[in-house]
């Protein structure tokens, strides 16, 4: 399992053995049921996380209504970039939403690695913006896209999570109700 991690971050540079032990040696790994419950609107997030197998889910609760803005599956990281980067409350959840395998950092932990291998930050810096530019893919998305394009380009691009995740929070993901993505996908079907 941690070899997803470092051959994700192998992609992204290599790393000596030295840096290979000490990112194996501070690797936490946990296993999480679905439905656990990793970020609440109002706290302070104190860890990111890296999906090794299964998906969490990031939503905001409107009105009591859930509205998901993202599905993190493996080999994606998973921070709620304002909350534990300037250490405000979240406005959002993180959710399980299947049983996953998480690998799951702190501050505590990334400060000491850079300290032992400043190179990493470069590796760390990478990544940011790799998250950065996924996060700006989607939100320009919701602004330039119609509901059928959001669900074909999730379609293309994530096949996978429609055989993973509820079709209302696919229906919710893409900005539509859940009657209205079944419109979308016949409409779809007699193309």
């Amino acid at each position: 399992m941690e070899q997803k991690l470092l051959n994700y971050f192998q992609r992204i540079m290599p790393l000596s053995e030295q840096e290979i032990a000490a990112i194996v040696e501070t690797m936490t790994i946990k296993q999480f049921k679905k439905g656990t419950v990793l970020l609440k609107e109002g706290q302070i997030s104190t860890e990111v996380y890296f999906v090794l197998e299964g998906c969490v889910r990031q939503y905001y609760l409107v009105e009591g209504e859930e509205k998901t803005n993202n599905f993190f599956t493996e080999e994606q990281w998973v921070i709620s970039m304002q909350s534990f980067g300037q250490q405000k409350p979240s406005n959002h959840y993180m959710d399980c939403c299947m049983d996953s395998s998480l690998v799951v950092g702190n501050r505590e932990k990334e400060e000491h690695l850079y300290k032992q291998f400043p190179r990493l930050e470069s590796v760390s810096r990478k990544v940011m913006e790799k998250v950065f530019a996924e996060q700006q893919e989607i939100m320009s998305s919701y602004t330039t896209d119609t509901a059928e394009q959001r669900y074909l380009k999730l379609l293309k691009s994530r096949p996978e999570l429609f055989q993973k995740i509820p079709q209302y929070q696919i229906a919710s993901y893409v900005g539509v109700k859940p009657e209205s993505l079944s419109r979308i996908r016949k409409r779809l079907l007699k193309k």
